[in-house]
Formats: C-alpha cells, sequence, structure tokens
C-alpha cells in the first residue's frame, strides 16, 4: 500500500484496538534498535521507506540490527520482539506456513516454527490462501501448537471464511479466550493460534480467490520468482488481477483481527490481575 495510504491504514488499526480498551504498539526494526510502540516520526518514516524496508525473520534480526536497515518484522520476528517486550496478544493479517510444491522447494514458513516455541498468542485470518494450508495445519500440529477458531469450527483461509479445514478447538468470546491462555503459560508452554475468520461483506468465495491465486502461481513460476520474494509477489499480483478488491479485503480483516486481539489482551489482563496460578495437579 503507498504512502499516505499505508500512513492512514496503520493509525487506523491502532484505533481499533484503542477501542477495546487495550495499547496498540507497532513493531519493526529501524536505526539498530528493536521498536515496540512506533510513533510520531517513527511511524511517519515507515510509512515512506518501508517500501524499501528489508524483511525480517528471525535468521534477520542481529544483521540488520547491526547494519541499522529497516525492517518491517514476519510474524515469526513479531512474535520474537513481543516476547521481548512482555506482550502477549498481537495481530496480523495471515501467517506464513507451507508453500505449494513445498515437497521440491522445501518452503516452509520460519512462523511455524516460532509458534512452537515462543509464547505469544498471534490472532489471524487463517494462512493466506497462496499456501498448502493442509499441509500447514500438519506441521502446526507437530509443532504443538493449538489452533483455535474464534467464533468458527472452521480454519479460515485469509480471503475466505472457510478452507475446508477445521480448528482444534472453538471459543465464541475473549473471556474463554482468554481462560485458555492463562492455563497455556501456567504450563509454560508455546505459542497459540486464534483463527479470525474474515468479515462475510468482505470475503471472497473460495473458488473464485483460487482462480486468481493459480494464475499468480503460474506467473511467479514464468518469472522464476523463488524464496522471500515468493509472497509478495502473489499477493501484488492477486492485487492486480482482482482489479485492487482483494487489498479492500486485506484492510477489512486486519481491522477484524486487530479488534479481536484487543478484546482477548483486555480479558487476559483482567484475569491474569491479582490471579492465582491455575492448579495443574
Amino acid at each position: 500500500m503507498p504512502y499516505p495510504q499505508n500512513l492512514a491504514m496503520a493509525k487506523e488499526v491502532e484505533d481499533v484496538v484503542r477501542a477495546t480498551g487495550a495499547v496498540p504498539a507497532t513493531i519493526t526494526i529501524m536505526d539498530g534498535r528493536l521498536c515496540v510502540g512506533v510513533s510520531g516520526e517513527d511511524l511517519e518514516r515507515l510509512a515512506q521507506e518501508g517500501h524499501k524496508a528489508a524483511k525480517a525473520s528471525r535468521r534477520d534480526v542481529a544483521a540488520l540490527l547491526a547494519s541499522g536497515a529497516m525492517a518491517g518484522t514476519t510474524v515469526a520476528t513479531t512474535m520474537q520482539i513481543a516476547a521481548l517486550a512482555g506482550i502477549k496478544v498481537f495481530a496480523t493479517g495471515g501467517i506464513g506456513g507451507v508453500h505449494r510444491g513445498a515437497e521440491d522447494s522445501f518452503d516452509i514458513s520460519a512462523d511455524l516454527e516460532e509458534l512452537g516455541r515462543t509464547p505469544v498468542t498471534v490472532v489471524c485470518a487463517g494462512a493466506k490462501s497462496i499456501l498448502d494450508i493442509a499441509k500447514t495445519l500438519e506441521v502446526l500440529e507437530t509443532n504443538g501448537v493449538p489452533v483455535l477458531g474464534f467464533g468458527t469450527d472452521h480454519f479460515p483461509a485469509f480471503w475466505a471464511r472457510e478452507s475446508g479445514f477445521g480448528v482444534d478447538h472453538r471459543f465464541d468470546d475473549a473471556e474463554g479466550v482468554a481462560k485458555m491462555l492463562a492455563i497455556q503459560s501456567d504450563l509454560d508452554m508455546g505459542g497459540v493460534l486464534i483463527a479470525n475468520p474474515i468479515p462475510e461483506a468482505d470475503a471472497w468465495e473460495a473458488s473464485a480467490i483460487e482462480g486468481f491465486i493459480t494464475q499468480a502461481l503460474a506467473d511467479a513460476d514464468a518469472k522464476g520468482v523463488k524464496g522471500k520474494a515468493m509472497t509478495p509477489f502473489l499477493l501484488q499480483r492477486i492485487f492486480e488481477l482482482t482489479g485492487g478488491k482483494s487489498l479492500v479485503s486485506n484492510i477489512a480483516l486486519v481491522k477484524n483481527n486487530a479488534r479481536v486481539a484487543g478484546e482477548i489482551a483486555v480479558a487476559l489482563a483482567h484475569l491474569q490481575a491479582g490471579k492465582a496460578p491455575v492448579r495443574l495437579v
């Protein structure tokens, strides 16, 4: 998203979080620092220069801090930084996962490994539809990551409300999720994935979006796009193929995830204020 629309969008998402009673804290890497709660001139600069920023996963963090480069953070790195800052819940659009054709490319996002080891809860609209969702869910299971449906029994597929696969457990309110997260913490376990479907008014039929994904994948193959360049290429190509409508859906689902994440964070804070540890034995 170009400047200044991206800046307006970032501020709108932060306002959604504030409306729930939570405190927003945009995360990035900038000027040799891990930045938590980017605001003011730094947020403006991030919006202006973000298109030139590196894409930082866990392996890149130390090098980027050493060089002083600006970087946007993947889900894996955002979890890492959030945990260092004591943040327990954050929102994103969709997680990375196992790419289609991974049996040949071995292209599997570090997000899945991070979810298994870092005690942060991620609220998302499922995995991006460009991925192999069946294999993504299998890796999450292997890594011991609970996949919770927020008001749904179905694992969403980013632009589509259903992927054809289910979730591990369903919760219908933030208080129920907060209770589960408190117990997860008492058990000293890793991250939790909250699958929150895109609002119905902004959703695509799975069959409709799949046609655009197939075309985008073919275009990527023809151009030899691989590795970390794959996801940005596919999202941009789908934006072009849908005449920009996919971006409208992206914005809607991010705001929806921010709202749910804020509600869960507030419920968790209330639950843990003065709470004795859950009796486990």
